[in-house]
């Protein structure tokens, strides 16, 4: 089964459009926790409201060789049949992004990574050839600085276009296995609906509701296809920060449950 078929098979399954974030800040953490223990009581009070989980490397990082253990003893304990995406958003050249693409899907294991498209095709090709894995393409990302560069205007092929515009579409002619995606944050919601309109196909990842402030409504409006699907609205903090005492498992399951229903009543 290669991603999109897992993806689609939990979304139907848990009638879910809801990706779990599992990004640990360790001092946010009731006395006693391991970043294991935490992701897995999240992961055992939300596994049948999610279509997807999305460990973020930089917080497994940040805690040294533990967090590279707990990375990988989260994603071994997320049951089978729901994907888990690493969000790693990486991007280089040669030998150096071959050994990236092996490290998340071979090692760690993925179902599905992030990936900058700065460098050019080379930069995410090797990621690519890995059929059965998704691959998303930073795209429109949902922070305020963003535009610095996504929204700068570029000429190609005799037309000016933003370059987050460009980026879809060379996101969309290197799709030939089908496994490659968008990211495109809630939070520029007009640029999510030109996105959706240009590439009605195309799975879009789509970070920045809850924390940073974007309209849920917008972003699954704007984002979802014509047979109201072929999104992955993500959130993190906003669930399994829902509660910092003993009951942030139960939180995180209620904030998890109310949130992927409330993405089903704007579908």
């Amino acid at each position: 089964m290669n991603f999109t078929e897992k993806l689609n098979s939990a979304a139907s399954k848990n009638n879910s459009l809801l990706c779990v974030g599992l990004d640990p800040y360790p001092e946010l953490f009731p006395d006693a926790e391991s970043i294991l223990d935490f992701n897995r009581a999240i992961i055992d009070a939300t596994a049948d409201v999610v279509c997807a989980y999305k460990p973020n490397f930089a917080f497994y990082e940040a805690c040294g060789a533990q967090g590279f253990t707990a990375l990988k003893e989260t994603v071994d304990y997320i049951p089978k049949d729901i994907p888990v995406i690493g969000d790693a958003k990486r991007g280089d050249i040669g030998n150096t992004v071959r050994a990236y693409a092996r490290a998340i899907f071979d090692n760690f294991n993925f179902d599905a990574v992030t990936v900058s498209p700065y460098l050019g095709f080379d930069s995410i090709a090797p990621f690519i050839e890995y059929r059965n894995k998704g691959i998303f393409v930073l795209c429109r990302t949902s922070n305020a600085g963003s535009g610095d560069f996504q929204s700068l205007i570029c000429t190609t092929n005799g037309t000016n276009l933003p370059l987050f515009e460009i980026v879809a579409d060379k996101a969309s002619q290197w799709n030939k296995y089908g496994n490659i995606g968008l990211v495109v944050g809630a939070t520029y919601p007009e640029e999510l609906k030109l996105i959706r309109d240009i590439h009605p196909d195309m799975l879009l990842l789509i970070p920045g509701v809850g924390a940073q402030g974007g309209d849920l409504e917008q972003a699954v409006r704007n984002g979802i296809d014509t047979f109201g699907r072929n999104i992955i609205i993500n959130s993190s903090r906003q669930v399994i920060y829902a509660s910092r005492g003993e009951d942030f498992a139960t939180a995180a399951r209620n904030a998890a449950t109310e949130l992927r229903d409330r993405i089903n009543s704007f579908r």
